[in-house]
């Protein structure tokens, strides 16, 4: 939380090895994927892969459904950084999949926000910031907003489609999202988009503020 990720990365492989020695394949596993967010902050993308694919490893031995949504989120976030979009489409999609089935509100709406960057990374403006719509109004009815880390990160990655918009159309965009029914937005999030070809071959209340420009 003060940005000493060197100190957390340490701290964190300290946790691992105790967790290690106990036997608490779940503790480890949680160690490595804080490892991964540190090492990612840091821009070391290599270490952060590597962290998150050997949590991801361990909660799948588990069987810890939770923790491989998160394994998976986190590495379509990491590949979507990359502008590895196939990667990110996989990874979220099987993620989300993984929410929906644990009922896990909060995660989906995570994932949402993920599917809405992703959309904004490929210049699908209108997409994007209708499923952000979305995940804004889940979050409001489960009462979990993002900490503000969160909502700037997002709103960096959202402002490429904001400006690319006019207010008018931006606004609507948003609001569809906002009042489309979860699993019509779900359903639109899995679906590979016709200027995404990779993504296609792996698939054989109160209104809402807008920030437009």
């Amino acid at each position: 939380m003060q940005g000493d990720y060197g100190q957390a990365r340490a701290l964190y492989e300290e946790c691992l090895a105790i967790f290690r020695k106990l036997g608490d394949g779940t503790g480890a596993a949680w160690s490595l994927n804080h490892q991964g967010d540190a090492a990612r902050e840091q821009g070391d993308t290599l270490a952060a892969r590597s962290l998150y694919e050997q949590g991801l490893e361990t909660f799948r031995e588990l069987g810890d459904q939770w923790g491989i949504a998160s394994s998976l989120a986190d590495l379509g976030n990491l590949a979507r950084g990359q502008r590895d979009y196939h990667a990110a489409h996989s990874n979220y999609r099987e993620s989300l999949k993984i929410f929906q089935q644990l009922g896990h509100k909060r995660g989906v709406a995570r994932l949402l926000e993920g599917f809405a960057c992703l959309a904004a990374a490929q210049s699908l403006w209108d997409r994007s910031l209708s499923l952000a719509g979305t995940a804004a109004a889940l979050r409001q009815s489960l009462g979990a907003p993002l900490k503000l880390a969160e909502q700037v990160e997002l709103e960096r990655s959202l402002q490429p489609a904001r400006q690319a918009l006019t207010n008018t159309a931006g606004s609507a965009a948003w609001l569809e999202g906002w009042g489309m029914p979860l699993e019509k937005a779900v359903d639109e999030a899995l679906r590979p988009d016709s200027s995404c070809p990779m993504c296609q071959q792996a698939e054989t209340g109160p209104t809402p503020p807008y920030s437009g420009r």
